[in-house]
């Protein structure tokens, strides 16, 4: 029998055991990055975090407060959202031109808008709403030589402030912005003087705000309606089915003593996470955070959230009628960022989303061509949350044929283990965006706080360590564990 030449037994060789020959071996992984962080803690239990990163003469500084709308509950959802809008209204100091003369005439506009949700109500006297509503505008106009709109923000552009802004999620709400280092201390005063003394200036004209921006995003927006919905059938018991935003009815009904008492409440130094990474002496910032935040007092500890989402028992469906694209998404819960499982999920949604070789974009847009994109998501939570993976249909196929597609595609990951080589890929893929997710000071001072808040800061540290231990059991394991038709929540339109 002829033999073939060496070169052409290499060839016929499947590909993988082809590259083990031809590949040097695999040299050590390099160390893992890592983020130095000074961690210090103020006497009032304010938790202050700082990082040199010297590329420029710029410090992001960002304030987190660990509430948001998992803290809150039915008849309140959306207050931690209207805080954030009622925080930038100033203070005793910011936003006014004479605090003394201002505060009867709020403490009056309170008084009134209490008097008219009770006239304006079923039962109530329209003829005393409409002269409560003539008062309410008399006394705005009285109100108006004294105020000082946007102060705040003016005074952070004057510094050279750029990025100024807030957020509100489930379980954090953040203001962050970027100055120049010389500026910290501007950023401290104000800062501090936030936490201590806001004042809600226009609170009902801010919550119409509010009203409205639920209507475009959500009301009137299929896609804001589809999102909601998903959370909403996904969990039954847990306050992540609560919109960040609130329902409509609740936030009608916020008034300025609930959000006051919701800022005394959250709004503590003992419960706020200064984070401050750039151009800086940590000498001198943390001589700066203890004169300016130091002497605010500590509030009692926040009341923790004690209720677990129970197991699913079984598949859930939902369709919303609505005059939009067809889309689907099918829901997991998944474990809260603490475990080693929610590692392996963040690996496995890499396996499946991240690119044009990931899975579900080979199978299903490339190869069977059901759909036009499909995508993982997999965010960390305090909580357990949820594992989403989200399809658009390619017509002729409709949301069944995507979701069948996708489960079709979960029940390969649960029988097969994934390939070394799809590991390899998720890895170096995981590890490369999460380096460059720190190359600024203001992604460092976000991804810090933000870890710090729902976890802990070092998280940061641990994270490509745990993702460089998992293997492809490991994303077996978790398939079978959490991926599972019994366990899904599938919502649709149509």
């Amino acid at each position: 029998m002829t033999r073939r030449p060496a070169f052409r037994r290499l060839l016929a060789l499947r590909p993988l055991a082809l590259a083990a020959i031809l590949l040097p071996p695999r040299a050590p992984a390099p160390p893992a990055p890592r983020v130095d962080v000074d961690e210090r803690r103020l006497p009032n239990g304010l938790t202050l975090l700082m990082i040199e990163h010297r590329q420029a003469p710029v410090v992001s500084c960002s304030i987190f407060y660990r509430v948001g709308s998992a803290n809150e509950e039915p008849g309140r959802t959306g207050i931690s959202h209207l805080l954030e809008h009622m925080m930038f209204k100033g203070t005793r100091t910011v936003g006014t031109r004479d605090w003394a003369g201002e505060k009867p005439l709020l403490e009056r506009i309170e008084r009134l808008n209490e008097r008219l949700e009770e006239a304006g109500g079923a039962g109530g006297d329209p003829a005393e709403a409409a002269r409560l509503r003539r008062e309410i505008e008399e006394t705005e106009r009285a109100e108006e030589p004294l105020l000082v709109r946007n102060e705040l923000w003016k005074l952070y552009m004057a510094s050279g402030a750029r990025g100024l802004n807030a957020g509100t999620g489930k379980d954090r709400t953040q203001y962050y912005c970027s100055l120049p280092a010389n500026r910290i201390e501007l950023w401290m005063a104000l800062e501090s003087d936030r936490m201590r003394d806001p004042v809600f200036r226009e609170f009902y004209r801010e919550r119409d705000v509010v009203i409205e921006e639920r209507r475009l995003t959500v009301d009137d927006s299929p896609e804001g309606a589809f999102w909601e919905q998903l959370f909403a059938t996904s969990l039954i018991a847990h306050p992540y089915r609560w919109p960040i935003i609130g329902w409509r009815s609740d936030i009608e009904c916020l008034t300025p003593a609930a959000v006051r008492e919701w800022h005394r409440r959250y709004y503590a130094p003992n419960n706020a996470i200064v984070v401050v990474a750039g151009d800086i002496s940590k000498e001198d910032v943390a001589g700066l955070a203890a004169r300016y935040f130091g002497p605010i007092p500590a509030q009692p500890p926040p009341p923790p959230i004690v209720t677990r989402e129970p197991p699913q028992r079984g598949p859930r469906h939902s369709r919303l009628a609505v005059d939009a694209s067809p889309r689907v998404a099918l829901a997991f819960h998944k474990p809260p960022v603490s475990s080693d499982d929610d590692i392996a999920l963040s690996v496995l949604e890499n396996v499946l989303s991240s690119g044009r070789t990931s899975r579900l974009y080979r199978r299903l847009v490339q190869e069977r061509k059901v759909a036009v994109s499909a995508s993982a998501s997999c965010a960390p939570a305090k909580y357990s949350s949820l594992f989403i993976i989200h399809a658009v249909p390619r017509r002729p196929h409709t949301v069944d044929d995507v979701a069948r597609a996708v489960r079709g595609e979960l029940d390969a990951l649960a029988a097969e283990p994934v390939s070394e080589w799809e590991l390899g890929k998720a890895r170096n893929q995981i590890e490369a965006d999460f380096v460059r997710g720190l190359e600024s000071a203001s992604e460092l001072a976000s991804v810090v706080g933000t870890y710090e808040a729902i976890d802990r800061w070092d998280y940061v540290n641990r994270y490509i360590p745990r993702v460089r231990a998992v293997t492809a059991a490991d994303l077996g394991r978790v398939a079978r564990a959490y991926l599972t038709e019994e366990k899904c929540t599938t919502v649709a339109i149509q």
